[in-house]
């Protein structure tokens, strides 16, 4: 097995006990980059390699500063990395180079990370499709002529090919969901609040996305996560990981776990993916699980109605400024100025209901954790589609009236903050991989990390690597 083959806990066990030098792992690294980028364009904005082979001779020389030690890691392209371009997709940003690290990114480069480069996202985060006007598209490493999913398509493609170990993602509608269940590797939205976000401007409202980790097992998700999470004082709505430090499930052995499948017809899919989706949870019958269908517990309509008016709300927030200007509106794809024109049109009334069906779908959702340990459901209702198109346009004879409709199933998670584990399911007849979300009340983050080791235990799906030769 080649050092880019194996996981990031392997790897820092290797650096540590000097099996292997932090030179040897980024030369390791680059050529496979070199091999394997070029075709997928996951990672963009590559540092220079002398200057990457110079910084790991350092670490080599220094003390381990933490489990990352000389891990060459890629950061997405909507987080600051110091010296790094953070473009996010757009155009406006392709000249702009923070002189600071998020607060995420900080932590990761003081746990000993290099950063060699970015990982690619669609503009400005938005859509499940990465593809941007700056970098073009990341292609899906099982199939190249399909999409890696997104918004964090270019890190779960960068680890499906074994450019990095473990990867950050960000996770607004399943974009650390949605591209892992498509590339075929594990990414955990956390519960909202243990990894903080940056504080820049309001702390208060903007409680939809999260950042979190991706990796190719649970127990390498689990080591980036404690190195994200922690309480940050400038977050007033930070909890940190601690928070969720509890008895952890050994087994699955009489655990509940509730199958939500298309909520009770309400969400369509694309043929077989359901059906693929039902004939995996075998597997947690077969590990000890109760597994039971559990009908509708809310309207999804109210649901989807309050998810895209506060998204809406959020995004014009972000970009209204742009919005307004008719030189850079120009240069905001159709899919931001869509949202930003319905956030700017929201009314205060509009956005109390939004947050009352939040509040409302959040009590109703906490009952139903008397009864399950854990929720799941597709981790997309479709199976990864044509590189070449923007967006699905209808799912099965359903036509999608927005450009983000086809992701409604990553919903009812987002909403309301919950920890969600992407776990790889198989392929489908085509060829093609798909994903579950393992979903748990609020605060469970660590059970759901000990239950998705145990699936990767019996599974094994990631070592099915794509072929690309």
């Amino acid at each position: 097995m080649g050092l880019c083959d194996r996981s990031a806990f392997e790897l820092s066990g290797m650096l540590e006990r000097r099996d292997v030098s932090c030179v040897e792992l980024m030369q390791d690294t680059l050529h496979r980059i070199d091999q394997v980028n070029p075709t997928v364009n996951a990672i963009v904005s590559l540092c220079d390699r002398d200057d990457l082979l110079a910084q790991a001779a350092k670490m080599d020389q220094a003390e381990r500063s933490g489990w990352m030690h000389g891990l060459p890691i890629a950061v997405k392209d909507l987080a600051n990395a110091a010296g790094l371009p953070t473009s996010m997709g757009s155009p406006l940003f392709k000249s702009n180079v923070p002189s600071q690290d998020d607060i995420m990114v900080s932590r990761m480069r003081d746990a000993g990370a290099i950063f060699i480069g970015k990982t690619n996202t669609p503009e400005f985060g938005l859509g499940s499709h990465t593809y941007n006007p700056l970098f073009g598209a990341t292609k899906n490493p099982y199939d190249l002529s399909k999409s890696a999913g997104g918004s964090s398509g270019g890190a779960a493609a960068a680890l499906a090919t074994g450019m990095v170990s473990v990867a950050d993602g960000s996770d607004m509608m399943g974009s650390l969901r949605n591209p892992a269940g498509w590339c075929n590797v594990y990414g955990m939205r956390p519960t909202w609040g243990v990894v903080p976000h940056e504080a820049v401007g309001d702390v208060y409202l903007n409680t939809l996305s999260t950042e979190g980790p991706m990796a190719r097992d649970p127990r390498d998700l689990e080591m980036l996560l404690r190195v994200q999470s922690g309480a940050y004082d400038a977050q007033p709505l930070s909890t940190g990981l601690q928070a969720t430090e509890q008895k952890r499930p050994t087994s699955l052995q009489g655990l509940r776990i509730g199958w939500l499948g298309d909520w009770g017809g309400a969400l369509p899919f694309d043929d077989g993916l359901l059906e693929a989706s039902e004939a995996s949870l075998v597997t947690l019958q077969e590990l000890g699980a109760d597994v039971e269908d559990v009908p509708p517990p809310f309207s999804l309509d109210e649901m989807w109605t309050s998810w895209i008016d506060l998204r809406s709300w959020l995004v014009a927030a972000k970009l209204g400024g742009f919005y307004k200007n008719s030189a850079s509106k120009e240069m905001l794809k159709p899919a931001a100025q869509w949202e930003v024109s319905r956030g700017l049109s929201m009314t205060g009334e509009a956005i109390h209901a939004a947050s009352l069906t939040r509040s409302m779908w959040f009590q109703k959702a906490r009952r139903l954790f008397e009864t399950y340990d854990a929720l799941i459901l597709p981790s997309a209702q479709v199976w990864p589609f044509d590189i070449r198109i923007d967006h699905p346009t209808e799912i099965n004879g359903v036509t999608m009236d927005t450009y983000h409709r086809w992701m409604q199933v990553v919903v009812p998670a987002s909403l309301i903050g919950l920890p969600v584990v992407n776990l790889p399911a198989g392929f489908g007849d085509t060829g093609l991989p798909f994903g579950l979300q393992l979903i748990g009340p609020r605060m469970s983050d660590l059970s759901l990390l000990s239950m998705a080791q145990i699936w990767h235990d019996a599974t094994r799906w990631t070592e099915h690597k794509p072929k690309l030769s």
